[in-house]
Formats: C-alpha cells, structure tokens, sequence
C-alpha cells in the first residue's frame, strides 16, 4: 500500500498523471480494513471496543490509584459516583493511542463556585487531562472549564448541560512519541467532541496537564486512564475504549 501511494505522489509530482487512462491504476485492493460491528446508537460501544464500565455496573476494570486496591466509589443501576474522598481511581489495564467514550453528571450543587462545581477529569495515560466541571452556570478560568485540556488550551464551545444532566465526552487520543534519549520526537494530540459537538480539534499537547506551572514532557510508555476525584459527587456512566 504504501508502495503504491508513494509512487502515485511521484507520478503526481512531475505532474505524469495525465498519462494515467486506466481507472485501475490508481485502486488498490490491501490492505482490507477489518470488520467492526457498530453499537445500536453512536453511544453504544461497537464489537471492538473495550467495555470499562457498562449498564451492569461492573467495577472490575478499575482499582484504586493510590494503592491498586478495590474502587471504593459508589456503584447503582449503571452508574459509577465518586466517592468523596477515597481518592483517584485507573483502569487495570494501559493504553496507548485510543478512542474513548465516557459519560458524566454533575451534581445538584449549586451553591459551589468556580474549581468546586461539579469538579472531575479524565486523564489519558494518567497525565492530560480532559477537565470535568460543571460549567453550564459556573465561571472560572477558560482554560479549566469543561472540555478544556487543563490549564492548556479552552474549548472551542461551551456546550455543557445544565446541572444534574449527562454529559457525553468522545475522544481520540494520540500518544506522544520519545526516542531512544527520551527526546519527544512527537507531542501528544487530542481531538473532543462534547455533546456531538466538536470543542478540540487535534490539539496539540503541551505536556502533562499541571495544576502549578507550564507543561512539559518526560518521557513514558503507555499508561492507565484515570478518573479525578475532587471532592465532588461527579457520576459516571457507559465508559469504552477502542485501541487505535
């Protein structure tokens, strides 16, 4: 495949492909994309993906963050709530380049003000961090809003529900790349779609996402993904990933 479009670019770039008559010449045939059956709504998770947390309520996929031990949030009907207090938890399993689909709520709090509405987040490779904040009434930092890439960059929109309803994250996540001296050759990317709705658009990651000054990188392998707890009650629902 990459033979063959290498030398399409070739022929395109001495400008050879007005020779080109065959149809054919330009087909290719490998490599066949594999099979994937697609869930039955676009939230449902397709036949590859990787169930983390389903409407069972299955806490199996999860430990604790501090210590690997057994999630101590709280579980019913589906729907995982943090538990506040107990600390961060991640997944069992590492992951790399991915997909991920999640679903959040933000408590009935609305006395709470700025980084205490609502406050949550989910962190690709345990280190950028996709922010969780009720931010449909609330105001703080652009750039630690809902959908933002904390302390990095705002979204492109605001399109977080109002108090109490669910909010729906989809997220490609592509790791960074390190060489053999641990020098980044390639930052991290992410592109969000928050409520169908598109709010990052392939950034481009500085570095893990720090709460206290700028961002920069140290190299690592895959990692966990990991769910924030900030001392709110932010629930949880209907998580999946695809490997990428």
């Amino acid at each position: 495949m990459k033979f063959i479009y290498l030398s399409l670019c070739v022929l395109l770039a001495f400008g050879l492909d007005a020779q080109i008559t065959d149809p054919k010449a330009t087909e290719f045939y490998t490599p066949v994309p594999p099979k994937v059956e697609s869930g039955e709504s676009i939230g449902t998770p397709p036949s590859d993906a990787i169930v983390l947390l389903g409407l069972e309520g299955d806490l199996s996929a999860w430990v604790a963050k501090k210590d690997s031990s057994p999630v101590a949030w709280t579980v019913a009907d589906g729907v995982m709530t943090v538990k506040a207090g107990t600390g961060d938890i991640k997944t069992r399993r590492t992951f790399g380049d991915v997909q991920l689909h999640l679903e959040w709520r933000s408590p009935n709090e609305p006395d709470k003000e700025g980084q205490n509405r609502g406050n949550s987040g989910v962190f690709l490779m345990d280190r950028y961090e996709v922010q969780i904040l009720e931010s449909n009434g609330g105001e703080t930092y652009t750039n630690g809003q809902a959908g933002s890439i904390y302390k990095e960059s705002p979204p492109l929109v605001n399109v977080t529900s109002k108090m109490g309803d669910w909010n729906t994250y989809n997220i490609v996540f592509m790791k960074p790349h390190f060489n053999a001296d641990g020098m980044l050759i390639r930052p991290a990317t992410i592109t969000v779609l928050h409520n169908g709705v598109l709010i990052q658009n392939h950034w481009e990651i500085k570095g893990v996402t720090e709460y206290i000054g700028l961002h920069k990188y140290t190299a690592h392998g895959d990692d966990v993904i990991s769910l924030q707890d900030h001392s709110n009650e932010v629930s949880y629902r209907n998580i999946w990933v695809r490997e990428l």
